[in-house]
């Protein structure tokens, strides 16, 4: 980098266009990290802070019911072990399906909207309920959708 001196002696650093090019290159790569760094430093910091006031502010009266073992409000009795019928992860099976594709309608929609998208974006979005159409008449015939 060159630098040179005014009349008064004092050092003149050269306008950013005459630096390295490099060098201005390196430091505003660096900068971005450097400002993630800080932001998951200062993250970091926080939930420790939090943790630790947590810790030292909370009362600790052990007792024996507290140290029992806790299950949606009801006293453990009987055996560890209770039976879970499939019907219920069917449902839920069934929603995060549905669930995913309202999730794909939304930019579907901001696409479609689109100029120059519209046969394309709706022949695709066709198939798309197409498939979820079969996988659904597919489970109303094995009657998984029947509650019994």
């Amino acid at each position: 980098m060159v630098q040179g001196t005014v009349p008064d002696g004092l050092p003149v650093t050269p306008p950013v266009a005459l630096r390295e090019p490099a060098v201005v290159v390196a430091a505003d790569y660096f900068h971005s990290y450097s400002v993630v760094g800080l932001l998951t430093v200062v993250g970091v910091l926080f939930v420790a802070v939090a943790f630790g006031a947590g810790r030292l502010l909370r009362p600790v009266v052990p007792t024996p019911e507290k140290l029992l073992t806790y299950e949606c409000g009801v006293d453990p009795v009987g055996e560890g072990w209770a039976h879970t019928q499939v019907r219920y992860y069917v449902y839920a099976f069934l929603y995060v399906i549905f669930a995913v594709d309202s999730i794909f309608l939304f930019p579907w929609a901001t696409v479609f909207a689109a100029p120059g998208y519209g046969a394309t974006t709706l022949v695709e979005m066709f198939v798309f309920l197409g498939f979820l159409t079969v996988g659904l008449l597919y489970a109303y015939k094995k009657g998984v959708l029947t509650w019994t």
